[in-house]
């Protein structure tokens, strides 16, 4: 399957860099960067987490806005995904923490400067689960936090997707029946946007996930982080999120204000999904531009 143009531009553009996944263990594996934009006195560069099952194309269709902004971007392949290796051992989110983290310091921090945020962090998905914990454990590494699509909030425990699986399937063309239906379930509310470019992207990226047992997702873990996050936090999610049908969506937003101890409230883009970046890009970027500028 071709790489969508798209990627293949933005890639060029982009800067990669590496940090170890442990710095005790070199020997352990990488965790790649890619950045887009120049940092600007005054501003703090804005740092997005994928989902799982992704890497950075996951925020494909938002960025470029975000870049005639005048933002910088710092957008990882989290650990186990896209280009980065797997944490030896490593089955979930919690265990992304501490490279992410220290992944952060080593690129952003100013050995002789004060503690100060470093960052404004973004996260979808699982990827808003991981920046959750991400900001619970280092308390001055982000000025604020901006979570899409997130579970781990405690709500609608009961509540599975069914996706049906590809990799046993014997042609490609099987297996991409299957994506597209799995895009549909869970990823996108309007079947007509999961045109060739999207199924290639999301080919792209299930085919090199290798966390396959996550399971935090489905508890509270995200709502127990936020206690411990002193900064501001933002929620934008799909009015059509799979993860919270029907009036599932308001008692999240009631999760974020009992948990969260500064939550600044929750954005519904209408008409979209759970990748709601990708599916409503223009309403997602107004969103967060909003919660970024605040």
């Amino acid at each position: 399957m071709n790489t969508p143009a798209a990627i293949e531009r933005l890639r060029a553009q982009a800067r990669r860099l590496t940090t170890p996944l442990s710095a005790a263990r070199p020997e352990d594996g990488h965790m790649v960067w890619h950045v887009w934009g120049e940092a600007r006195a005054g501003e703090l560069p804005i740092v997005m987490l994928h989902g799982g099952s992704g890497s950075w194309t996951h925020w494909l269709r938002c960025m470029d806005a975000l870049l005639a902004q005048g933002r910088q971007l710092w957008i990882p392949d989290l650990p186990g995904f896209g280009d980065s290796d797997g944490v030896p051992g490593g089955q979930d989110a919690d265990t992304l923490v501490e490279p992410l983290r220290q992944g952060l310091r080593q690129l952003l921090a100013d050995d002789g400067a004060p503690a100060a945020p470093l960052c404004d962090l973004v996260g979808f998905s699982f990827g808003g689960m991981t920046a959750g914990m991400l900001a619970a454990a280092d308390g001055t590494l982000a000025r604020r936090l901006v979570l899409a699509g997130a579970p781990g909030m405690g709500v609608g425990k009961g509540l599975a997707v069914r996706l049906k699986g590809w990799r046993h399937l014997a042609t490609p063309e099987a297996q991409a029946v299957a994506h597209r239906y799995n895009l549909q379930a869970l990823m996108l509310h309007d079947a007509s946007l999961i045109d060739e470019d999207t199924l290639a992207l999301h080919v792209l990226n299930v085919e090199r996930d290798r966390l396959p047992r996550r399971r935090l997702s489905h508890t509270d873990v995200l709502a127990r982080a936020l206690q411990a996050v002193d900064g501001p936090v933002w929620a934008i999610y799909g009015e059509h999120d799979a993860l919270y049908p029907g009036p599932m969506i308001q008692e999240l937003a009631q999760a974020f204000a009992r948990h969260a101890r500064d939550f600044r409230g929750l954005a519904l883009v209408p008409g979209a999904g759970h990748w709601v970046m990708h599916e409503r890009p223009d309403a997602f970027v107004a969103a967060l531009t909003a919660a970024l500028d605040a």
